[in-house]
Parts: C-alpha cells; structure tokens; sequence
C-alpha cells in the first residue's frame, strides 16, 4: 500500500517557522499532483498550496508570500516551508499525493494522517 507520512509538526511561537515534510512510500510507479491542505478546529479542510510534477505551484491567499511548497521528485516527498506564522495558521496540516501505484496502475489520491501546528506564544 501507498503511504504518506507526515512529519515537522509541533508548537511555534507567532512569527516563527517550521518546515513540514510528506514521504510517499510504497511500491509507486509515479507521483502526479501534490499538495498540502489544513484543517483548524471547527473549520472545513482547506487549500494550502499544490505542486505539479514539473513545479508549478498553487497557493490559498491567506498563505501567499509566507509559505513555499516545493517537492523532490527522486524522494517522492513534498515540502512545506512555513515563515511568519500566526496562531491563525494553527491547524492539523495534511499532505496530499495523486499516485500511480505499481500493483494497480492507475491514478489515486492518498492522503497522509496529519501533523499538527500549533502557532502560540
């Protein structure tokens, strides 16, 4: 089975960084799309940034200009590079991944399990 794994999550003060990481693992024949989305509590999930395959990259607006997703495609891992943080920016962060399995070839969308960020003094 394909896998994300999350990591990079925890508790940083307002204006800080963190850099969060997703590995896809598996037997993966190729990694389409990427992405990352958050989910704040009591909110819907939303848009934080995608990255295609060649490196063109989507972001929500309330993210531009502070976060930079970037991918590295012979890892089959995305980033997320989160400067300037608010607590409004305090979410469970998943990674997203349009995967094209061995076993299976055809295109599916895996989800990681979440990693939290806390922005907090």
């Amino acid at each position: 089975q394909v896998q994300l794994v999350e990591s990079g999550g925890g508790l940083v003060q307002p204006g800080g960084s963190l850099r969060l990481s997703c590995a896809a693992s598996g037997r993966i024949s190729r990694v389409n799309a990427m992405g990352w989305y958050r989910q704040a509590p009591g909110k819907e999930r939303e848009l934080v940034a995608t990255i295609t395959t060649g490196g063109s990259t989507n972001y929500a607006d309330s993210v531009k200009g502070r976060f930079t997703i970037s991918r590295d495609n012979a890892k089959n891992t995305e980033y997320l590079q989160m400067n300037s943080l608010n607590p409004e920016d305090t979410a469970v962060y998943y990674c997203n991944a349009e995967v094209v399995r061995i076993t299976f070839p055809r295109l599916v969308e895996v989800w990681g399990q979440g990693t939290l960020v806390t922005v907090s003094s």
